[in-house]
């Protein structure tokens, strides 16, 4: 691999190459991957300094179901059983026909990435489907996570990775799965776990010796390095970093090239198969989200900083057009924020730590519960501003008793309950003596408050919520404690002072709303596509409408939709050539 890290050195004037990718995230990665295994020779074009997108922050989790790591978990699931899964949870706010093609192709282009490279996957023994009481859900097989990586193969490139959010690792740099995470809170308790713990805790001191941060990689930096060390070791890959794309050319084969800028510098390229927008979607577009999300605040938004929406800019000026049909624009997650010490902004998202746990309650300015806290977080996101309409539900708030804190912590607050100073200084973290404290410090309604504490004290006696069902579906109970001796694994009291809440707010995660593709993730304009033009990942409407049917829906796709284009383009190329 020929890599440009300021720029475009190396490519000259009018350089061909058969496919040029725009976005080095997850599906970007991925595209010019299943390129240079076809033999293709492929330009990766990356606005920012780092390869990885918002997938190096994520869990890495890769929804593809029917691939063969389903049988080793989960023998029984169909592609039959996803598809009646999809239609029920997603109908008519996505086409059933992209639907398909992502069955269609999944287990082929998962098998096709591992035999000719680095990437490597499992399934995760228990990971179920978000909305598991439908039909066709499963509770794991799907949902495919990749391997740990050594991060020191990469070399000189392990620093092109974006880092992770630091409020996601320990001891400066460490990255940690859960798995690792279930040893390390066990680590005086199991011998297993204390020597797990010991072996990762040795490896992350040897590194720091010589490296700014762990080379043990997990979760989504351990997808991007292995994509990325894969990429490496073909001759006729082009990564240009901090270069972006001014404007596509069109011509008689359609798009046929583009411009390129780095710096004061602009170079021509050509495009003999096609060109694949994968830049990472909408969500830090500022006329975008007026557009889409109008009441979000962008510093909300935990994603990467190169989705700025450009490419898609530049393809509705061709004659593209975004999906009207999604039942919201974005995927959301309820967040908390902190200013670090450097005044940028941490924005931590509450996937599955905390706010499904017993000893956890969710509540509005009156402070009362309305919604169940277990629920995922795209539902838990959208349900604060629907309840935002009615009473102020935003920011809301998540609260528990120190009980919990010390078992669980609370966002980016570590279990353990010990150095809470500093998050209690700058306003993170509220803490009361009592609930009546605890509401005089958020301005909130202390009846409202007590009478929630004492409704879910009385249903952790019960193990049923009678308001929102928490803690009902197999999703659910999997985010809660399942070593929780109570009736119900999501539902415990609120008893042991002082109390302490959090602030949520609704954040961004990915935009749902993107360009309209056909089943061959060929960007359409009107009723035909625009030929030579492709859209994966975030740039593509997601098949999903909006909707979070499972862990891992926005990667899973763009890796099947990757290949899919890449296949498309590849004929197309060869066609043209014996046109010729």
């Amino acid at each position: 691999m020929h890599l440009s890290r300021q720029g475009m050195q190396g490519i000259i004037d009018n350089d061909p190459f058969d496919v040029i990718v725009v976005g080095a995230g997850g599906a970007g990665l991925s595209a010019a991957l299943f390129a240079a295994i076809a033999g293709a020779r492929v330009l990766l074009v990356e606005s920012t300094q780092y390869v990885g997108g918002t997938t190096a922050w994520s869990a890495g989790t890769t929804w593809v179901p029917g691939t063969h790591h389903a049988a080793t978990v989960n023998a029984q699931d169909t592609l039959a059983a996803a598809a009646t899964y999809l239609d029920q949870a997603v109908g008519d706010y996505a086409p059933g026909a992209m639907r398909q093609a992502f069955l269609d192709n999944g287990a082929e282009a998962v098998a096709h990435i591992e035999a000719h490279s680095e990437l490597r996957y499992r399934p995760y023994p228990k990971h179920p489907d978000y909305i598991s009481n439908l039909a066709g859900a499963t509770l794991n097989g799907r949902a495919l996570e990749p391997l740990p990586f050594d991060g020191r193969l990469l070399g000189e490139l392990f620093g092109l990775i974006r880092p992770p959010i630091p409020e996601f690792t320990v001891l400066g740099g460490m990255m940690v799965d859960r798995t690792d995470i279930n040893h390390l809170l066990a680590l005086t308790k199991s011998w297993g776990s204390f020597k797990y713990s010991m072996r990762i805790l040795l490896r992350h001191l040897a590194d720091r010796l010589r490296h700014p941060r762990g080379t043990r990689l997990v979760m989504g930096n351990a997808l991007v390095a292995r994509l990325l060390y894969s990429l490496s070791q073909h001759d006729r890959v082009t990564l240009a970093l901090n270069t972006s794309v001014q404007a596509f050319r069109e011509g008689a084969n359609g798009i046929e090239g583009l411009s390129l800028l780095s710096g004061e510098s602009v170079r021509e390229v050509h495009a003999l198969a096609g060109v694949v927008l994968a830049s990472g979607g909408l969500n830090r577009n500022p006329d975008f989200r007026k557009q889409f999300l109008p009441h979000i605040e962008m510093d909300w938004c935990p994603a990467a900083p190169g989705h700025t929406g450009q490419m898609q800019e530049l393809a509705l000026a061709l004659g593209a057009q975004h999906s009207t049909s999604d039942m919201s624009p974005a995927f959301f997650a309820p967040v908390s924020i902190r200013k670090r010490k450097n005044d940028s902004l941490a924005v931590f998202p509450h996937f599955v730590m905390d706010r499904a746990k017993p000893g956890m309650v969710t509540v509005n300015q009156a402070g009362e519960r309305f919604l169940n806290e277990s629920t995922s977080y795209h539902l838990f996101g959208l349900g604060m501003q629907a309840a935002d309409r009615i009473t102020p539900s935003i920011p809301a708030y998540l609260v528990c008793d120190a009980a919990a804190l010390r078992k669980y912590g609370i966002g980016m607050v570590r279990p353990g309950g010990k150095g809470l100073e500093p998050f209690l200084a700058d306003g993170y973290l509220t803490r009361g003596d009592t609930l009546d404290e605890l509401a005089s410090q958020l301005d909130m309604d202390a009846v409202g408050l007590k009478r929630s504490v004492e409704q879910i004290n009385a249903y952790a006696k019960t193990g049923i919520d009678p308001d929102f069902a928490r803690g009902t579906t197999a999703y659910e109970q999997n985010l809660g404690d399942p070593n929780w001796p109570g009736k119900n694994p999501d539902i415990g009291p609120l008893e042991q002072a002082p109390f302490y809440a959090v602030k949520l707010y609704p954040g961004d995660i990915g935009a749902s709303t993107g360009l309209v593709t056909d089943p061959h993730a060929r960007v359409m304009r009107g009723q035909a596509p625009i030929p030579g033009l492709y859209a994966v990942g975030n740039d593509m409407q997601s098949i999903m409408g909006g909707v979070y049917p499972a862990p891992g829906i926005t990667i899973g796709p763009g890796l099947v939709f990757a290949y899919v284009a890449v296949r498309d383009a590849m004929h197309r190329r060869d066609a043209s050539a014996l046109a010729r």
